[in-house]
């Protein structure tokens, strides 16, 4: 018989194991190193996690979190507002940050289009994409998606509702890997990826 720590151990170590990346033995690392803290730290932990589901918000322009109606980057105004980054998730825009080298503001779509799992154009956020491009003149959308074929078929879909004779539509250069993630591309590729960024072409349209 395996031998138990305690239950309470137990339904802890299986709580960190949801996370992403988190294995058996990593959990339990994590949670005797939680036992070793102070009552007061495991409370303030406890305490930004259950803020996690109850104080953060959606921002009302990018749809990214934020702590108030903006997030800290659509309420920056040296950030220049005429260019605009979508990406698919919050994952990427912290991904994008970590280079320090973009300067535009990004759109969350919340996902990609992909008809083998159910999602299509109405799904997204694509309305108020849409409606932000028109109205705050946006002249670059950068498509900064996952290279797979869920990315191109979203960029593709983009292209085919915007007027690219006023707004210039550019995606990342293949610095990454086709079938790759940009969460974990390396800050040096993705800054070499934004700088070299190619405009694109609507080829299935030939």
């Amino acid at each position: 018989m395996a031998y138990r720590l305690s239950q309470t151990i137990e339904e802890a170590v299986q709580a960190f194991k949801k996370l992403p990346g988190i294995g058996e033995k990593t959990a339990m690392r994590l949670v005797l190193a939680t036992l070793e803290q102070s009552s007061n730290d495991v409370k303030q932990f406890a305490q930004a996690l259950h803020n996690l589901k109850t104080k953060l918000k959606k921002c009302s322009v990018c749809h990214s979190f934020a702590d108030e109606e903006l997030c800290s980057i659509c309420a920056d105004n040296k950030r220049d507002k005429t260019t605009l980054c979508v990406v698919e998730s919050i994952r990427d825009i912290v991904a994008i940050e970590s280079t320090q080298t973009y300067h535009g503001v990004y759109h969350v779509l919340g996902g990609l289009i992909s008809p083998m799992q159910g999602i299509g154009p109405e799904d997204l956020t694509f309305i108020s994409l849409f409606n932000r491009i028109k109205n705050d003149q946006v002249k670059e959308v950068i498509m900064a998606l996952n290279p797979n074929m869920e990315g191109d078929t979203t960029t593709f879909y983009i292209s085919r509702q915007l007027d690219l004779e006023s707004t210039s539509l550019t995606s990342l250069s293949r610095g990454i890997s086709f079938g790759g993630e940009l969460e974990f591309a390396d800050a040096m590729t993705l800054s070499r990826s934004l700088a070299a960024r190619q405009p694109f072409e609507r080829y299935l349209s030939r």
